[in-house]
């Protein structure tokens, strides 16, 4: 089991590669997503900096059912990568990261061993019932999202750490599927 997340969450950071085609574009205005340059995600991660590659950051909204899911990669060269997941996304406006059984957002902070990929650590959020932090939305459209975030995860499969990701923004263009 530990294994396929670890699988699951490299396979998300690839997907993030491929999604990022239309994320090429310079946007000059460099902190309508609450400090971050367009076409990246940053934060701090226990007080140190991180800012993802903008080639390797994306964001996409999934319509199927009749209901949307919103999902944001980030992604460095050195293997950090921050993921967000939103099923039931309804545009602008703040999400809840848990909080209870209907767990319908969540986040992640990855640091993939790049020359051992199998001793990649996950820190997840949610890890229980609780709320572990928020996304904000200050602006959605079909080719752009910027907002902010925060959360703390824990790293459930491993040594049961926990990471604080703070001063989260993010600024990326947006596909639509």
């Amino acid at each position: 089991m530990k294994a396929l997340n670890k699988s699951i969450y490299l396979m998300l950071i690839a997907l993030a590669l491929v999604f990022t085609t239309s994320s090429c574009n310079k946007d000059d205005d460099g902190g309508g997503g609450g400090g971050a340059s367009a076409g990246t995600v940053k934060a701090k991660i226990n007080g140190t900096s991180f800012t993802s590659a903008e080639i390797s950051t994306s964001g996409t909204i999934t319509n199927a059912g009749g209901m949307q899911t919103f999902m944001l990669i980030g992604s460095n060269s050195s293997g950090k990568a921050i993921a967000v997941t939103i099923i039931g996304f309804d545009g602008e406006g703040t999400y809840q990261i848990g909080g209870g059984a209907n767990i319908s957002v969540s986040a992640s902070y990855t640091e993939t061993d790049i020359n051992n990929p199998m001793n990649t650590q996950v820190w997840q959020a949610p890890f229980d019932a609780s709320v572990a932090g928020e996304i904000k939305f200050s602006e959605v459209s079909d080719t752009k999202a910027k907002g902010t975030f925060h959360f703390t995860g824990k790293n459930v499969n491993g040594d049961n750490s926990t990471k604080e990701i703070t001063e989260g923004a993010f600024n990326v263009n947006v596909q639509v599927y």
